[in-house]
């Protein structure tokens, strides 16, 4: 019997340690952390429910309406999860202690952990028991209501440019587009200052507070044809193609933005477990043809964007930057169920749907 007890109450201590560590990684650790509870309820309960509703066979406005609650009720569940665990765990730390039966001992765990105090406990042990688990339960409580502010603040600004680049680049979003309406104002020389310096930090901050609030990667646009993941897509694109075909002066700040924006995806994709090759050759195959890529060439040359001369080279120059974030932004694409957009979600098909590593 003494053997059980020792053993139960590792296990509620371990559960606890646990449950207060992967919250504190969560909401306060100002880094990226794939805690046992986040992937429990962003990776396997809010999937296991939402996935069979939001089917490929359903219109993309049913999914999308579905789906536009995953987010917030991953987000809910969440603290619900780590509530339960503490309660778990105190209710073995108080039979270990000497609560019969067991199921008092999840009554005095309740009582103590919502601060009811209905239950006295009948030990000085467990009263310092008690007295801890609504410490823990209160802390709990505070850090959601901290998470929140910021989950929300981040995905505001987040959205800011997003619903921006509708009116440059079209909805659905696309490279093709947004080239043609920037030569047709006279800014395609000053792409780089007007659109891609904005679109730079843009990456930076969104890698920092998606990897480090994993639950914003779901949260959708307020438009159903918004995504952030197809903005980053169509911008990435615009600027392998205006380094690669536009004719125009290279300019170094062009491979900042490209090489800022498939670095900030890839650190959120290890955050969400979405698998994608390490470190691609130049030449390995992406999911964009040549014949896609001569298809839009001609498109932009009808509307009189100056295109370089030589389209082999060009091919080889936007593979070359292409392929460093094909498999992640598509994979991105397929895990959010992300709206209809050329060179990106219209390809999750084509790709084992939801790599995760």
């Amino acid at each position: 019997m003494i053997v059980w007890r020792v053993v139960t109450g590792a296990a509620g201590f371990t559960i606890v340690v646990l449950t207060v560590g992967g919250a504190l990684r969560t909401v306060v650790l100002p880094r990226s952390s794939r805690t046992f509870h986040v992937r429990l309820v962003f990776g396997g309960l809010s999937r296991f429910v939402f996935d069979p509703l939001a089917r490929p066979q359903r219109s993309f406005a049913a999914r999308d309406r579905i789906m536009a609650m995953y987010g917030p009720v991953a987000l809910v569940l969440l603290p619900v999860v780590w509530i339960v665990s503490v309660w778990l765990g105190f209710a073995l730390l108080d039979w270990s202690l000497g609560v019969r039966p067991l199921a008092e001992a999840f009554v005095t765990s309740g009582s103590s952990l919502l601060t009811l105090g209905f239950v006295r406990p009948a030990s000085d042990g467990l009263v310092a028991l008690a007295f801890t688990e609504a410490v823990i339960g209160l802390g709990l409580l505070s850090l959601m209501i901290s998470y929140l502010p910021t989950i929300y603040g981040s995905f505001s600004r987040r959205e800011t440019l997003v619903s921006m680049l509708e009116i440059r680049a079209g909805l659905p979003v696309s490279p093709a587009v947004l080239l043609t309406r920037y030569h047709r104002i006279d800014w395609l020389a000053h792409i780089d200052a007007e659109l891609f310096s904005r679109w730079e930090p843009w990456f930076v901050e969104v890698e920092e507070s998606h990897a480090s609030l994993p639950a914003l990667v779901f949260f959708r646009s307020p438009h159903p044809g918004r995504s952030w993941i197809t903005a980053a897509g169509c911008i990435l694109d615009t600027a392998a193609l205006t380094n690669s075909i536009v004719d125009r002066p290279h300019r170094g700040a062009t491979d900042l933005l490209l090489r800022t924006g498939f670095i900030s995806l890839r650190r959120i994709a290890d955050t969400v477990g979405v698998a994608y090759p390490d470190d691609p050759r130049p030449d390995d195959p992406i999911s964009i043809t040549r014949a896609e890529f001569d298809e839009l060439c001609d498109e932009l040359a009808a509307t009189g964007v100056p295109l370089k001369a030589d389209r082999d080279a060009a091919w080889v120059a936007f593979a070359g930057w292409r392929v460093n974030y094909d498999a992640v932004l598509i994979g991105l694409c397929d895990l959010v169920m992300a709206p209809p957009a050329r060179w990106s979600s219209d390809r999750c098909a084509e790709v084992s749907p939801r790599r995760r590593r």
